[in-house]
């Protein structure tokens, strides 16, 4: 071993419960709720009481060998047991909360420029919509990061990354969407790649050139005054082989709502993405309850986010597909919207994920233990609910969580210490940062 953690408070593992009795946990309460089947199964996401499920162990141990869990459970069954090297590096948590690191499933990271006039301008009652509609939001920034060099946009996201590391954040999801043209969306996809081996956060690629409808396809000559064919045709035809083509990204989003993309849109776009190998994702039912819903269920999208205002039909179309519903309460707080129905998610079965939304105009938000205080004052989830939601169902919401989000013996040792005496701390001392230690993929990179 090359380190070892031990005498650890609370040891939350987000590991699922083998049996009633938490066999592999030491001395471990029974669950009063029976965990879904589902939940056995690795990398779906957690649903209804299995969200609840911590997978506590007080005075717990972790095990890291390279980059890997090696051993888990109580300090007094699995000390006697290790090898201690001269090398070996010991953690003593005692009155602590280690856990595995935070997972933001959904960030607008790499953009250009800064749009604080529009903060200004919605604190003096102007809406996101009206903002919008005069070119800015969007439309703002994508002309900044047009303008901006591969070299500045780089250097912006790693201050950001720094930043969420402090905050306890280990991966990060990342999507494009303000170059709106195929060299503009190929460079912001790039500067993702290159962050990989620049800092210790993971960036996980989306491709999102269907995030609105550039100027240069703005027309009063056009009907509607949008050449939506046109740009639709650019993205299936051109951007998505190219994205595709040189493995740029994991993932394909669309913005589903009112005023951008429609839903028969949405899916031409994501079943060409799918036809090339990229996983589908929705923006859905920001701003108005369009359908996106429903379309996140039909092309069985990985995950569906935002979701301030689903349908009944497409929560159901949802669960049946087993799309993750991604919340971000940040960004309802920040343009003064309302808040996604996320008990009701809960209790339809559907997994709910949590994220920041970082982006320049409506979530500037980095910390994700700010995210959790949000979840439990307005979305209406517990501490635990919320720990899980941005653990290991975010890591599910990016086809990882067969690696990250719990931790469990032979997945990646990305882990916190946090200096709290329980995790009720996170969301009852909300905009506090008691990250101690940040461990990825076995090192200590933050403490």
């Amino acid at each position: 071993m090359h380190l070892i953690i031990q005498h650890i408070g609370q040891l939350l593992t987000l590991a699922p419960s083998p049996n009633a009795l938490g066999e592999g946990r030491g001395e471990v309460k029974p669950n009063p709720r029976p965990l879904p089947s589902r939940e056995g199964v690795k990398g779906l996401g957690r649903f209804g009481p299995a969200m609840s499920d911590l997978g506590i162990i007080e005075d717990g141990l972790v095990a890291i060998e390279d980059d890997k869990i090696v051993a888990v459970g109580k300090t007094s069954e699995f000390k006697p047991k290790l090898k201690f090297l001269p090398h070996t590096k010991v953690i003593d948590a005692r009155n602590q909360v280690v856990m595995p690191g935070f997972v933001d499933c959904h960030t607008h990271l790499v953009y250009g420029g800064s749009r604080e006039d529009e903060f200004e301008m919605r604190a003096s009652g102007v809406t996101y919509q009206e903002i919008a509609a005069k070119g800015g939001g969007i439309r703002s920034t994508v002309k900044a990061t047009r303008l901006a060099s591969r070299e500045v946009l780089k250097r912006d996201a790693l201050k950001r990354l720094d930043r969420m590391l402090l905050w306890g954040t280990t991966t990060v999801e990342s999507k494009s969407g303000y170059g709106l043209e195929t060299k503009s969306e190929i460079k912001q996809l790039e500067v993702n790649r290159n962050l990989n081996g620049l800092q210790p956060i993971e960036v996980v690629s989306t491709f999102m050139g269907a995030h609105e409808f550039p100027e240069e396809y703005r027309s009063q000559n056009i009907e509607g005054g949008i050449d939506r064919e046109g740009y639709v045709r650019l993205i299936c035809e051109e951007m998505i082989p190219r994205v595709a083509e040189a493995k740029l990204a994991e993932f394909c989003d669309v913005f589903c709502d009112q005023g951008v993309f429609t839903p028969e849109e949405a899916i031409k776009i994501l079943e060409t993405a799918s036809n090339y190998g990229l996983y589908p994702k929705i923006h859905a039912d920001e701003l108005a309850s369009v359908g996106a819903a429903e379309v996140a269920g039909k092309v069985k999208a990985v995950s569906a986010e935002h979701l301030l205002y689903p349908s009944q039909a497409g929560l159901a179309l949802m669960k049946q597909a087993g799309t993750i519903a991604v919340l971000l309460p940040g960004t309802s707080l920040t343009i003064k919207k309302n808040y996604a129905p996320a008990r009701k998610m809960i209790e339809m079965g559907i997994p709910v994920a949590l994220a920041t939304d970082h982006n320049p105009g409506s979530c500037t938000i980095e910390n994700m233990p700010f995210i959790i205080g949000l979840a439990c004052l307005y979305l209406g989830l517990t501490p635990a609910e919320a720990i899980c939601a941005a653990t290991y169902n975010a890591a599910c919401a990016i086809k990882r969580g067969d690696k990250i989000g719990s931790v469990e013996e032979g997945k990646q040792a990305d882990l916190l210490i946090m200096d709290i005496p329980n995790y009720r701390y996170i969301p009852y001392h909300y905009g506090v940062n008691y990250v101690k230690t940040v461990v990825k993929k076995g090192r200590i990179v933050v403490g």
